[in-house]
């Protein structure tokens, strides 16, 4: 044995034969993370921190750099240093924001290439959305400029002031005044990648909430929130959300504001929409919500869904049930008994689907797909949110990562895999007839239920079209 192993040193050595690298190739070799396995799986560099599926490319965002992977084949295409990363645009027009931590100054590059389109070295945020990009620059600390710019635009398309902006304000989109959403687990909270810019944004300057339409750069609204109040911006209005202590309990109410007018269109008092914690009914949180949907308790324990613009109520659960996640179309729901996950259909008080619960269930709405996953048995499902129709199901523990229009990311540690849609499952799902997101009111693919789509212009509910506040709903 001795003799051998000196003989395959020497040959080794000497570059005849060495079976080093193949054994280590072997030894290191990545076992499948689903099954049936995926189209390609790699190892990245280190823990993603977000996935992002942008066109025919994956870009991957890790602690100190980002990476660009092809979407067919999984191989890299291209590797940069950073600190923080996000994808604008959409399968088309996509770019990929980079800049430093603490550094002002951003890149905007080519997913596919790397290649640098655009360069700024005076901005100190970043909003990046799936037809916007906005970045803030200041000259002083109460002297701030917010400009908007198509993904792949050189010019702004048009600028505002503002009067300085909150030291939390830095990097990539810092957080706004508007909804969170509901999470889930081994559901990454980016997968469903950037969302289409909402026509109003609140942004926090020292104490204060400016809204912004985000069609003109216009400021409409600089309010100061009451004592007892939190202002958030949600669906095209401004929300003033009051919750008071009295007999040893919150009381909450929703007033919902023309953001043109200041004046009040809209009232729900009852709904706890989750922006206040035990301790004195002090509200340190933003409504929980979606898009254009508030979600809430209401006084007699059931969670409902409202809809941000006219405050109507979209659902209300049964007793027991629970709300796992929304969007402004649809909602996935567990029932009492937690044996079944239902699908319903916003504002018609309809079941579209139901399917078995599966072990500890977490689930998530993107544009192309609803994603359950299960626990004991480990499970990853996606399917269609309009039919219930299975798309892919995985048996595995790895987590979804990114949604796309024909399949998904799925990783574990520093493994990342491409499954796509169709494999072990019914066909694929169509892609919106734009390419891009459905639009707030769509049924299915090329069904838009006569609410406008996301090329129009006029919001989801035409609010920026209007000539004149709507009345109470």
């Amino acid at each position: 044995m001795l003799v051998g192993l000196v003989t395959v040193v020497v040959l080794a050595a000497t570059g005849v034969w060495n079976p080093f690298p193949g054994l280590w190739d072997w030894v290191n070799r990545s076992q499948p993370i689903s099954e049936p396995d995926v189209v390609w799986q790699q190892r990245v560099g280190g823990t993603p921190k977000s996935v992002t599926i942008a066109g025919e490319t994956v870009v991957v965002e890790q602690r100190t750099r980002v990476e660009a992977r092809s979407l067919a084949t999984g191989t890299q295409l291209w590797e940069r240093k950073a600190d923080w990363a996000a994808v604008a645009g959409g399968d088309r027009d996509a770019v990929v924001a980079v800049g430093k931590l603490l550094v002002k100054g951003y890149e905007l590059l080519d997913p596919a290439t790397g290649v640098v389109r655009r360069r700024d070295d005076d901005a100190v945020a970043v909003w990046t959305y799936r037809n916007l990009l906005l970045d803030a620059r200041c000259t002083e600390a109460t002297d701030c400029t917010l400009s908007a710019w198509d993904p792949r635009g050189t010019t702004p398309l048009w600028t505002a002031f503002l009067p300085g902006v909150s030291t939390g304000l830095f990097a990539d989109n810092p957080q706004l005044l508007g909804t969170r959403r509901l999470t889930a687990l081994r559901v990454d909270d980016g997968a469903a990648g950037p969302e289409r810019v909402p026509p109003l944004l609140g942004f926090p300057v020292d104490g204060r909430v400016h809204v912004v339409d985000t069609a003109t750069g216009r400021v409409v609204q600089n309010v100061e929130p009451g004592r007892d109040e939190r202002l958030a911006v949600v669906g095209g209005r401004m929300l003033r959300i009051t919750a008071v202590s009295a007999d040893g309990s919150c009381r909450y109410a929703i007033s919902g504001r023309d953001p043109a007018t200041g004046q009040e269109v809209w009232r729900r008092a009852g709904v706890n929409v989750r922006t206040a914690d035990s301790a004195g009914c002090a509200q340190r949180e933003d409504p929980q919500g979606a898009r254009n949907v508030l979600v809430g308790v209401a006084p007699d324990g059931r969670e409902a869904v409202l809809d941000g613009y006219d405050g109507r109520l979209l659902l209300v659960d049964a007793e027991g049930e629970k709300l796992l996640a929304v969007d402004d179309r649809y909602a996935l729901v567990r029932s009492a008994d937690k044996r079944t996950i239902t699908g319903r259909e916003l504002g018609a008080d309809r079941v579209r689907w139901t399917r078995p619960a599966g072990g500890k269930p977490g689930a998530a709405l993107t544009p192309y797909a609803a994603v359950v996953a299960a626990e004991k048995p480990n499970r990853l499902t996606a399917l269609d949110p309009r039919t219930g129709r299975e798309l892919v199901v995985l048996r595995t523990s790895a987590n979804a990562l990114a949604v796309g229009p024909n399949g998904m990311i799925i990783g574990e540690g520093r493994e990342i895999g491409y499954v796509r849609f169709g494999a072990g499952a019914a066909v694929p799902p169509a892609p919106p007839p734009d390419g891009g997101v459905p639009g707030p009111g769509d049924t299915g693919p090329g069904d838009t239920g006569g609410v406008p789509t996301d090329g129009d212009n006029c919001g989801p509910k035409r609010e920026l079209c209007r000539t004149e506040a709507p009345k109470d709903g």
